[in-house]
């Protein structure tokens, strides 16, 4: 192998298109890298991983998690010979009852999910993308925060840690925005027309990740409000809090936005309905449609003891909206951001179909564990706002 030494523009990705030439199917970065070496000198693995991420999709293809293979404009088969079979890319599953959960990256995933598969989302996604790296969970499970905010013991419980989102500055926005657009261009296929799709969000990032989705090409119908007590905001200034004693330097949150979005229909509403099964919102009763408001206790110490994720939502709201997702009570709820599965559990309690996505092994382990035990609670609903039947 030769020496590393500077390469000219250009080089490596021709070296990497030469590579993908030859091959007999999709390669990881490292093949990849290995076999650039090989041809051109010693060349950096996160060089080749750069080119391949910069030149995707006009050059390259992702054809599974870490796989790539030349896109279709450069990918040509000589006269008599039979295109490569590629294997379907391998992602290690959880099942319990209707509910189906899957160890990958949610955008590898969802590249190779078929159109027209899944009639809502419901997901809490990492909107503020910094805290769920690998380095912030690191911080946060051996309990140094980062940029995750400790708070101290309440009525004698230890609470849920809170993400810093006022610590992001301004390209770390436009990269949560570029992220989002991502996604929703990223989810739209694989959703039947009309499918609704439900974000959480938080009142300082809302406005960008509702953006990126309309700029995704989802129609933005609104939001639903969670009404509930947090412990973020009301604090007095920081290292000035007796000079400054009547001032917070921000509202104390009690409310939480969860986006509502909608894939765009196929004709009427109930051209829709008739063919997709979606279009709208499944009504609590006869003279009672959902709504936008749902008063929400913190999720409690029961349900924080069966799954020990900083953001678990308590299945007395998440089985309300789930539940309205599919306004015929059928079809598939997806969660691209499985967390610690309580969406599929809370889909499990009211009987639907889920399917959901986590990337980080330790939490897609912590949800195996977890989705059977919470969707078997039995709750006990909140009834000053829209509520559901006691039917679990």
């Amino acid at each position: 192998m030769k020496n590393a030494q500077r390469k000219e523009p250009g080089i490596v990705r021709d070296a990497i298109i030469d590579v993908l030439s030859d091959a007999h199917g999709p390669m990881s970065a490292r093949e990849v890298s290995s076999r650039v070496s090989a041809l051109i000198g010693e060349t950096p693995e996160s060089s080749v991983r750069s080119y391949l991420l910069l030149n995707t999709p006009e050059k390259f293809r992702r054809a599974g998690r870490g796989l790539y293979e030349l896109s279709q404009e450069d990918f040509t088969i000589e006269a008599g010979e039979e295109a490569p079979a590629y294997a379907e890319p391998v992602f290690p599953e959880f099942a319990h009852g209707k509910s189906c959960l899957y160890n990958a990256d949610c955008f590898d995933w969802l590249a190779v999910q078929p159109k027209n598969t899944f009639h809502a989302v419901v997901t809490d996604p990492p909107y503020g993308l910094k805290e769920y790296s690998a380095e912030e969970l690191v911080k946060l499970r051996s309990g140094r925060g980062g940029v995750w905010r400790m708070p101290p013991s309440f009525d004698g419980s230890r609470r849920s840690p809170l993400p810093r989102f006022t610590v992001l500055d301004v390209k770390q926005r436009d990269d949560l925005h570029s992220f989002f657009v991502k996604w929703g261009r990223a989810v739209l296929p694989s959703l039947v027309p009309g499918a609704n799709v439900i974000v959480a969000s938080n009142p300082l990032l809302s406005y960008i990740v509702s953006s990126a989705l309309s700029c995704a090409g989802l129609e933005r119908r609104g939001e639903i409000v969670r009404l509930t007590m947090t412990m973020r905001g009301g604090d007095r200034p920081k290292n000035a809090e007796q000079e400054f004693d009547g001032v917070s330097v921000m509202p104390r949150s009690m409310w939480e936005p969860w986006l509502v979005f909608r894939k765009p229909l196929e004709g009427r509403v109930q051209d829709n309905l008739r063919k997709w099964g979606t279009g709208g919102f499944r009504r609590i009763g006869p003279d009672s449609p959902f709504g936008d408001v749902i008063k929400s206790s913190p999720t409690g110490k029961k349900e924080r003891d069966l799954a020990r994720h900083p953001s678990l939502k308590p299945q007395a709201f998440l089985r309300q909206i789930v539940r309205a997702a599919l306004p015929l009570g059928r079809g598939c709820v997806l969660d691209t951001f499985a967390g610690s599965g309580s969406t599929l559990a809370a889909a499990e309690a009211v009987g639907y179909e889920s399917v959901g996505v986590e990337r980080d092994g330790d939490y897609y382990n912590l949800a195996c564990g977890a989705i059977p035990k919470l969707s078997r609670l039995r709750i006990r609903e909140e009834r000053d706002t829209a509520t559901l039947p006691l039917a679990f």
